[in-house]
């Protein structure tokens, strides 16, 4: 890149506003859900208080600019074309890319809102990157991040803090490939059905709940489209219960009521898959869920000691199994899908904290806390 940099064109003018840089789309497989999400909070964010850049990331890792950049892929979900204007960071700048060679100053970014979902953003990866270029951002940081995405490590230090989950076995290629018997007798001591999954992905990408041994083979081969590290579970007859975790400026904690994913098994799906949850509408969200006074309390206060566990900052959705009473941790995600159609601010809205509100109070925290070492 040339040493040419100007200055005179910015698409967020200084304006004494804080300037909201919005990063969406990414490599991972849940790039359409990110730009679902990204859709949403760029409708209401408001822009007589901040000023507000838009990039997506493309499939193979390009930023652009968003305004020319999004489209739709071959099934009509959205999706961020390479055709946008090439964009970068330096440090707290963020620069448009010339054909020339040159640059120039877009905008001076405050604050990074990343609604990236998945490996590549929601991991730790981008937060390091801001980390690095001392941006504040959204959500938590990059240690929090990376463990909530895989889920392997965090049932471990879910464990150490008293939190159950369901019998588990982690599998690796390696594994699979040098030793598939013992891997078989590791998953059969779980006793089927067990589901299938990989261990750093989301939205049911690459699940398969397996009823017996012989589907085993092709629910390996499908996780491992999306992760070499495949995580096996008891298949328990449970009910999926969500709780959303917001943090305040001041570090202190609100947990909202929890809320029920309920879906239509009648409609061809065996579990919570991608499908039942954006395209066709056999799923549903019970807010507030159906539980006794006493399960709702359980709920919030284990959702808070899962958040405190993996150090999360910002917010996070806390998802549980409940089977026969007894509560199991599933995962903590660290950046929920956001549209208005999803759990978590559909359990903030429950209880009065509109959208936009929630984008407000997650910036605001955002914005106040330091970019050195927490």
């Amino acid at each position: 890149m040339s040493d040419t940099t100007s200055e005179t064109s910015t698409l967020a003018p200084t304006s004494g506003r804080p300037c909201v840089l919005i990063v969406f789309g990414g490599r991972s497989s849940e790039h359409a859900v990110s730009c679902m999400t990204a859709r949403e909070v760029l409708r209401v964010i408001d822009r007589d208080h901040y000023d507000v850049v838009a990039v997506g990331i493309t499939r193979d890792g390009l930023w652009v600019l968003a305004d020319d950049a999004m489209t739709t892929d071959a099934d009509g979900l959205p999706d961020v074309h390479s055709t946008g204007t090439p964009v970068a960071l330096a440090g707290e700048r963020l620069l448009a890319l010339e054909p020339d060679g040159s640059s120039r100053v877009l905008a001076r970014v405050d604050v990074a809102f990343p609604l990236l979902h998945g490996p590549w953003g929601e991991d730790g990866t981008i937060q390091g990157l801001f980390e690095m270029a001392g941006i504040r951002y959204v959500g938590s940081g990059v240690l929090a991040s990376a463990v909530a995405m895989d889920k392997a490590v965090a049932n471990q230090l879910f464990a150490a803090a008293g939190l159950p989950q369901l019998p588990y076995a982690v599998v690796t290629a390696d594994e699979w490939r040098t030793d598939a018997a013992a891997v078989r007798e590791t998953v059969a001591s779980l006793h089927y059905p067990v589901f299938v999954k990989p261990s750093r992905a989301g939205s049911s990408m690459g699940g398969t709940l397996v009823h017996d041994e012989h589907g085993l083979a092709a629910a390996i081969a499908l996780a491992e489209e999306y992760d070499p590290k495949v995580i096996v579970e008891s298949a328990a007859d449970a009910r999926e219960i969500e709780c959303g975790v917001l943090q305040n400026p001041d570090g202190s904690l609100e947990v909202s009521a929890p809320g029920e994913i309920a879906v239509d098994l009648g409609s061809g799906h065996e579990f919570y898959d991608f499908s039942a949850k954006y395209l066709d509408g056999t799923s549903k969200n019970l807010i507030p869920a159906p539980l006794e006074d006493i399960l709702v309390e359980r709920v919030r206060a284990k959702a808070a000691r899962a958040f405190e566990a993996l150090g999360c900052e910002g917010l996070a959705r806390v998802d549980f199994f409940l089977v026969d009473g007894t509560l199991y941790l599933n995962e903590v995600n660290t950046m929920p899908g956001f549209t208005p159609y999803s759990m978590y601010p559909q359990v903030w809205e429950s209880k009065g904290l509109g959208y936009r509100e929630l984008v407000e109070r997650l910036i605001a925290h955002a914005l106040a806390r330091p970019t050195d070492l927490r």
